[in-house]
């Protein structure tokens, strides 16, 4: 057997990657130019969104992809605001009423700042016409028509009348009409009127006569009273056209210069036409009413006010203070806020709305520009959904009451739908990408862009330059503390340890920003005027520290040996494992005994932790790994007939992953070989079928969950932690990890292969299969591969004298 050396342990340096101050060419944070770094550090993000601004249409909207805590909306802003301000600010847009429809008011779009001042402009001039209109049926010239226009058919009046009197004298009759224009006629009898009584005394040959007489004069002066009638219906038309005729003239002197101002807007001509004519048609509504009965009317009746609402201008959507295309992050995106809504208000119990109710939502806010919205907010409303992608598939909006099926529709208005020209930026993970493409297919229809959000960048140089640039950029955006250098080059570490690599930067932005911050308090509370490196390195520590009491609560048990894992001395068939545990944000290690027990019998290796239905279908897939590593060995050339049992523990919670198959195939073999295994170490590490270790997650937690354990209990000088040599990379350890490693008190074995770590674990060789067929003596595989040799035998009689007896 050729003599084997223990493989080396890790110096401090191969720990973790330590950013040297010096490099960094800013004193402070405050020195760092700002500038945009994204374009390196999201190249495929930035592909994505600068293809989405060259793409006209509604077709290619985009889907930003990225876990939270990634800065994603400060991301898409930060790219789309310098894009946005270069372009010209979209249009306003108003509602008016329609004269010919009331219940489709129309849209109309103008120039941005143009919507408001047409408003105030025709406010300002319909409040004027209001107030002159009565005005000038108050002037000489218009009461001097008037009375001419009277005087006129008054005398036409006085003459017909004059005409029906002389016809009744003829007759010998009395005519007279009383103000309700009932026309009397009574007999002249010896020169005097015959009233009612005296009429019924006379003969009744005489009343014969005279009836008859009445009745054929009254058929002939009917015709005179139906001239009469016609000529009290010509002065009031009259009297109207004259009216009309002063309102009209009013119109043109105070309307005028609205008109002419805006009569280059697309169907402004038309609607101001239909106005005019209908404050000529409806001049009585600007008379003034009597005000006497305005006490007897009840509360909240109708006076005759609402006529005028219909010369208002809603102001849809003003552009007037936009400075080039809006960028609008709806953030409570439910059907009203996100596709706008027609209010009602109440009046006398009853529910009614009119076109200056017509509300606008983000969707309209955003037109000719950038609509943000998360897809978890967007998708807890399936209306919204539902009406962005119609809205999307029909290039307009439209402004709809969200009824129930089941509910009595309420009378509404229609408004005109309002054309879109719109980017939709969709903010959400992966996993929602995936539901949606694969059940809705209007999605990858109308979202054809992918902007990826990378989670990490390389540690390079210019990628560190780059997170300088993005750390100062953030402080000064916080208003914290400026950073010295050093504490710039700890963000710089904190970031490598927070994607646990040492070759990579975190891209998770608002964690950084965190730190940032509570550094810059705790800096502030110590009465400093910067973020130095140990107010940066107390903001870690503290972030872990109140968060950490179960922790705390589980070493304590450590400490009492509630739980029994032991950190010195030796023991067969048992193996110290590593596991991470999450309590809400905070993962911390916490290392557990992992036991083995073998016998004669032909059950196999049960998983306890499956049999319990504790363990997770990858750990249940690490245990068959582990058997297919023995059949490959060991059962070349015999049967592997055993029976045994794989257990963590004290484990009572349930158990995922194969990171533990390692020192789970460790504790099997030191068992089968009757051969103890050096409990002064921890392992961690996957084992393929040819016995490889392969990298595993949380190595940095791991680690120091094991090392915890042992400092309290004293550091020996023969601890440490045996882990995959592809996680060395992974190694962002905490300090005092890293000074136990250089002061010789902890160690940290990288290893590629299940026998290297089956070497430090027990000091023995594992050997390799020579031509006989057999393992070298004194190797722990012969040691293995003998006791299955006599477990197999001893099966097999057990088997044979139970067929025989």
């Amino acid at each position: 057997m050729t003599k084997t050396t223990l493989p080396k342990s890790l110096p401090g340096s191969k720990l973790r990657a330590a950013m040297d101050p010096a490099t960094i060419p800013y004193a402070t944070s405050a020195d760092v130019p700002a500038r945009n770094v994204y374009s390196q550090l999201q190249p495929r993000a930035i592909h994505a969104l600068s293809l989405a601004l060259e793409i006209r249409g509604n077709e290619h909207n985009l889907y930003v992809a990225g876990e939270p805590n990634m800065g994603r909306t400060y991301f898409v802003r930060s790219f789309l605001k310098p894009a946005a301000a270069k372009a010209a600010p979209p249009a306003d847009w108003v509602y008016l009423y329609n004269f010919e429809d009331s219940d489709k008011p129309i849209a109309l779009s103008l120039p941005a700042g143009r919507g408001r001042k047409f408003k105030l402009a025709q406010n300002k001039a319909m409040a004027h016409i209001r107030q002159e209109i009565p005005a000038r049926f108050e002037k000489d010239t218009f009461q001097k028509k008037h009375e001419r226009i009277v005087k006129k058919f008054n005398a036409r009046r006085e003459e017909l009348f004059n005409e029906m009197d002389d016809t009744a004298e003829k007759e010998n009759f009395s005519l007279s009409l009383d103000d309700e224009g009932v026309l009397t006629l009574s007999p002249i009898v010896d020169g005097e009127v015959v009233s009612d009584k005296d009429f019924d005394k006379l003969k009744p040959a005489q009343r014969k006569k005279l009836k008859a007489k009445g009745e054929e004069l009254l058929a002939g002066v009917s015709s005179i009273l139906r001239q009469i009638n016609q000529n009290e219906m010509e002065m009031r038309d009259s009297e109207s056209a004259l009216q009309r005729e002063t309102a009209k003239t009013v119109m043109e002197d105070c309307f005028k210069e609205v008109s002419d101002k805006f009569k280059d807007i697309e169907g402004l001509a038309d609607y101001f036409e239909d106005l005019v004519d209908e404050v000529v048609d409806n001049v009585d509504q600007f008379m003034p009413r009597d005000t006497s009965l305005a006490g007897l009317l009840p509360e909240g009746m109708p006076s005759g006010e609402d006529f005028f609402t219909r010369f208002e201008v809603n102001l849809f959507v003003d552009n007037g203070k936009t400075k080039g295309a809006p960028v609008v992050v709806e953030d409570h995106p439910t059907p009203f806020n996100l596709l706008g809504s027609i209010e009602r208000e109440a009046e006398m119990g009853a529910l009614y709305t009119d076109f200056t109710l017509i509300k606008a939502g983000s969707l309209h806010q955003a037109n000719g520009g950038f609509l943000i919205l998360n897809v978890e907010d967007l998708l807890s409303n399936p209306s919204s959904w539902e009406g962005l992608l119609r809205a999307l598939r029909s290039g307009q909006s439209r402004i709809e009451d969200p009824v129930d099926p089941e509910q009595v529709r309420a009378r509404t208005i229609q408004p005109e739908p309002i054309d879109l020209d719109l980017k939709v930026v969709l903010i959400g993970t992966d996993e929602h990408y995936e539901v949606l493409l694969y059940n809705d297919d209007r999605f990858a229809k109308y979202f054809k862009l992918k902007a990826h959000l990378q989670h990490a960048a390389m540690r390079t140089a210019a990628n560190i330059r780059n997170f300088v640039s993005i750390i100062g950029q953030t402080a000064r955006e916080a208003g914290v503390l400026p950073l010295t250098r050093e504490a710039m080059a700890g963000l710089i570490d904190f970031a490598s340890r927070l994607v646990e690599d040492q070759k990579r930067l975190s891209l998770y932005i608002p964690l950084i920003r965190e730190r940032m911050i509570e550094a810059s308090a705790l800096a502030r509370m110590a009465g400093k005027e910067t973020v130095d490196q140990t107010a940066m390195s107390e903001a870690v520590w503290a972030k872990d520290y109140r968060v950490n009491l179960y922790e705390e609560e589980f070493m304590a048990d450590y400490d009492r040996q509630v739980i029994k894992v032991d950190t010195d001395g030796y023991g067969i068939g048992r193996a110290n494992g590593l596991s991470v545990t999450l309590f809400g944000d905070y993962e911390f290690g916490l290392p557990h005994q992992i036991s083995c027990t073998v016998g004669v019998g032909h059950g196999g290796i049960l998983d306890l932790e499956r049999e319990a239905q504790l363990g997770g279908p990858i750990h249940t897939k690490g245990m068959m790994i582990i058997k297919s590593y023995l059949v490959r060995l060991f059962a070349q050339n015999k049967p592997i007939v055993l029976t045994g049992s794989l257990c963590f523990e004290q484990s009572y919670a349930g158990i995922e992953g194969d990171s533990a198959s390692g020192a789970e195939l460790a504790s099997l073999l030191s068992a089968l070989s009757d051969t103890p295994i050096n409990l002064s170490y921890a392992m961690t590490g996957a084992v393929s079928q040819s016995g490889a270790v392969m990298a595993v997650g949380g190595v940095n937690r791991k680690i120091e969950g094991f090392f915890e354990v042992c400092r309290r209990r004293k550091l020996t000088g023969r601890q440490g932690v045996i882990l995959p040599a592809d996680n060395v990379v992974n190694l962002m350890l905490k300090d005092e990890v890293v000074r136990a490693v250089d002061e010789g008190k902890f160690h940290i074995f990288p290893v590629k292969s299940i026998e290297e770590a089956l070497f430090i674990l027990t000091g023995l060789k594992c050997g390799t299969r020579g031509k006989n067929g057999q393992y070298p003596l004194g190797t722990l595989y012969r040691k293995v591969d003998q006791r299955l040799a006599e477990l197999a035998e001893l099966a097999m009689k057990t088997t044979s004298g139970g067929c025989e007896k």
